[in-house]
């Protein structure tokens, strides 16, 4: 099991906003150290807690300070953002990134993001295969583009000029494009076997109960089969809400008290998931009534928290119900205790990582 970083950044109303991006920049440098193999952020533009407004920008201010890692977009939400522009930025990033670059992307999940750019009554997963269909047909083109849909229209026709390079737009370092990931989180997932049959691989989202996880793994099964494709864990990466202390009690302070960055972080998702309707997300079985779903409940399931033993023992226990998964990904949360927060990522990496990995393999042995 590898270990990777993932963070839709949530951080207090009222933080200032150089503080918050300098602390989420600073998590990926020390994840880079401590030998995480990638790294993905999110973007949102209309949510004061989640303050990254561009996936793309953020990932190029590391450009020349992450050293080992793969960084990816997690995600660019499609449908609010015009395809010629999504493919100039992406091949530029994975030319910065000397192509250390994982594409991720979405329809996008946040409503208020969906108004702003006025599609909030539109069928949101349409535009999103038209926009990744339109990126993947630049960058297989040559100009002059002509390429029509029924959201947006890519063409220089008109103002090519191809001999002094006008109305060319650029390729990725990575060919025939960088790995293209996409983020599951609904139970049984179609999408999941959509992406697998397009070779694209999937991330489980960290708000989903253990069981639905689980029920990832056969749709990316089914995707890969209808297309010959190997179906390998080793593709699989799943989020995880993890919290790792040197003793018990700040362990439990830091991942479940009132004031917790952790359940900061839930009652954010939990708020805004329950107000549009998917509150599912969040339950035990598909028929569970929807006022037994209590944020609570919500955080006693989602968040592993505790001493690197104890992280280990409900880390294995989680992977034997989900199956196994070739990457972990941390999920980053608010750094309201810097110290804590940059010791919980040294702990993953230095002790509870290398404690799984080691169980897995006597077990492995012994079959």
């Amino acid at each position: 099991m590898d270990l990777g970083f993932f963070t839709m950044p949530i951080h207090p109303l009222g933080k200032d906003w150089r503080n918050s991006l300098a602390e989420d920049r600073e998590a990926f440098l020390l994840a880079d150290e401590l030998g995480f193999t990638e790294a993905y952020v999110g973007e949102h533009v209309t949510d004061e807690a989640e303050q990254v407004t561009s996936c793309t920008m953020f990932l190029a201010s590391l450009a020349d300070a992450v050293k080992n890692m793969r960084l990816g977009t997690g995600t660019v939400n499609m449908p609010n953002t015009h395809p010629a522009t999504v493919a100039a930025q992406v091949a530029m990033l994975d030319h910065m990134l000397d192509g250390r670059f994982n594409f991720g992307i979405s329809p996008g999940g946040l409503a208020s993001d969906a108004e702003v750019f006025g599609n909030l009554d539109a069928d949101r997963g349409e535009m999103f295969l038209e926009c990744i269909n339109t990126v993947l047909k630049i960058w297989e083109s040559e100009p002059p583009y002509n390429i029509e849909g029924k959201y947006w229209t890519v063409s220089t026709e008109k103002t090519s000029m191809t001999e002094i390079g006008q109305g060319i737009l650029p390729k990725p370092l990575q060919r025939p494009h960088p790995p293209i990931v996409v983020t599951a989180v609904a139970p049984f997932s179609k999408g999941v076997t959509e992406a697998a049959a397009r070779g694209w691989d999937p991330i489980s989202a960290n708000f989903l109960m253990p069981q639905w996880v689980a029920s990832h793994w056969p749709k990316y099964v089914e995707g890969c089969e209808r297309v010959g494709r190997p179906a390998d864990p080793a593709n699989w990466r799943v989020a995880k809400s993890v919290f790792v202390a040197d003793d018990l009690e700040t362990a439990k302070r830091y991942a479940t008290d009132p004031d917790s960055p952790y359940r900061f972080y839930y009652s954010q998702l939990f708020t805004k998931l329950v107000k549009h309707g998917r509150a599912n997300l969040f339950k035990e079985y598909r028929d569970q009534p929807d006022d037994e779903v209590t944020l609570d409940h919500v955080c006693e399931r989602l968040i592993i928290w505790g001493t690197p033993d104890k992280v280990a023992d409900e880390l294995l226990a989680f992977r034997e119900e989900t199956g196994d998964f070739g990457t972990l990904l941390y999920a980053g949360k608010d750094w309201a205790d810097p110290e804590l927060a940059r010791r919980s990522m040294v702990l993953l990496a230095e002790q509870v990582a290398p404690a799984v990995n080691a169980a897995e393999s006597r077990a492995d042995a012994a079959e």
